[in-house]
C-alpha cells in the first residue's frame, strides 16, 4: 500500500552526494584527519617580535662581552704602564743619592794634632823691684800656641820656682815641697794657664835643710821649669 502525502524518509547521516560542506564546520579532512588551523597574521607578528628580540638580546651580551674583556685588557696595559712610569721615576729620583761624586771628589780637611813642642812656658814677677818687707810673687804661664789643643800635665810634679843670684841657687819650690802631684788640664790653642807662687824671700837647700842666711838686697832672677820646659830668665830686685 502507497501512503499519500508522505514523503519516503531520509538517511539521517547520509548526506546527498551532491551537498558541499562549509569551510570551517569539521574539524577532519576526507581522509578522516583532524585539520591543523593556519595561525593568524597576529600570531605571525607576535612569533616574529619574540624572535627578533631574544636576537637582539644574544647581540647585546655579544657586545657587553666584548667591551668587558678589551677593558680588562685595557686596565692592565695601564696598570702595567703606570708601574713602568712609576719604577722609572722612583729610580731617577734615587739615582743622585747613591751617585757619590762630592764625597769621592772632595777631601776632608786634616785634624789638627797637638804639638807638645808649641806649648811654651814663661817667667814674670807682679813687680819688678820690692822694698824691704814685700814679698815677691813668682808668676809661671804655660800657653799653647799650636792649633790643636794639648793635655798638659801642670801639677806640682811637674812645676818648679827657682830663684837664683847670679849662681848662687837661693831657693827652689821642689826643695820643701810637701807632696808632688799630678794635673792634667786640656790648653785650647792660644790659651794658657797660670800658676803664682809668694815667695817668702828665704833660702832653701836640697831636701829642705835649715838655712840661717837670708836674701840680702840685689839683683835676683826667677826662672819656671815645667817638666823638660824652662822659661827664660825673669830679673828682679829687692831692696
Amino acid at each position: 500500500m502507497v501512503n499519500k502525502g508522505k514523503q519516503p524518509p531520509q538517511a539521517r547521516n547520509s548526506p546527498s552526494a551532491g551537498s558541499v560542506r562549509p569551510a570551517g564546520t569539521s574539524g577532519r579532512s576526507a581522509a578522516g584527519k583532524p585539520q591543523r588551523r593556519r595561525p593568524s597574521p597576529a600570531v605571525y607578528r607576535r612569533r616574529r617580535l619574540v624572535v627578533f628580540g631574544g636576537l637582539l638580546v644574544i647581540v647585546a651580551m655579544l657586545v657587553a662581552g666584548i667591551v668587558a674583556v678589551g677593558s680588562s685588557f685595557a686596565g692592565k696595559a695601564d696598570t702595567g704602564a703606570s708601574r713602568n712610569q712609576a719604577l722609572a721615576t722612583a729610580t731617577a729620583a734615587a739615582a743622585p743619592l747613591t751617585t757619590p761624586t762630592a764625597i769621592s771628589t772632595t777631601t776632608p780637611p786634616p785634624t789638627p794634632v797637638c804639638d807638645l813642642n808649641l806649648v811654651t812656658v814663661t817667667a814674670s814677677t807682679d813687680q819688678p823691684s820690692y822694698t824691704a818687707g814685700q814679698n815677691p810673687v813668682l808668676s809661671m804661664k804655660i800657653t799653647n800656641s799650636g792649633t790643636a789643643p794639648c793635655e798638659v800635665n801642670v801639677g806640682t810634679s811637674q812645676m818648679e820656682f827657682l830663684v837664683m843670684s847670679g849662681e848662687d841657687r837661693i831657693f827652689s819650690s821642689k826643695d820643701c815641697q810637701a807632696k808632688s802631684e799630678d794635673l792634667v788640664k786640656q790648653i785650647d790653642p792660644g790659651k794658657s794657664e797660670i800658676a803664682n807662687f809668694p815667695w817668702q824671700r828665704n833660702r832653701t837647700v836640697e831636701g829642705c835643710g835649715v838655712v840661717a842666711a837670708k836674701p840680702g838686697n840685689g839683683v835676683y832672677t826667677f826662672k819656671a821649669v815645667l817638666g823638660n820646659k824652662a822659661s827664660s830668665k825673669a830679673v828682679f830686685q829687692l831692696g
